[in-house]
């Protein structure tokens, strides 16, 4: 196993665990081309942060990178909401470009 995924799973469940480590590791388990265990951090992630638009963001892309385009359009379009509420302008528009490449595909 990757020793930064290991070093981050042996935190899960203690007192520094939450949106931030749960996204670290969603990070990492993109970057070995694992998106179902990248989108199942993410999906933590914001589960702890409901206004975390970075996660959100991450999540889609996960969700994009396993075959869920339907799941992935649904959590960018969380983030935008979140995004815009918080007045994170660029991951908002970033998350737009995303979804609208998505939308075809999820509709059909």
């Amino acid at each position: 196993m990757n020793p930064r995924i290991a070093s981050l799973e042996k935190m899960l469940g203690g007192p520094r665990d939450g949106a931030l480590l749960r996204f670290s590791l969603g990070n990492e388990y993109l970057k070995i081309e694992a998106p179902a265990k990248a989108a199942e951090a993410f999906q933590a992630a914001v589960d702890r942060d409901p206004a975390y638009s970075a996660a959100w963001k991450a999540l889609g892309k996960a969700l994009a990178a396993a075959g869920d385009d339907v799941g992935a359009l649904a959590a960018y379009e969380r983030g935008i909401a979140v995004a815009d509420a918080r007045g994170d302008v660029q991951a908002a528009k970033e998350m737009k470009v995303f979804a609208k490449r998505l939308r075809p595909a999820a509709e059909s």
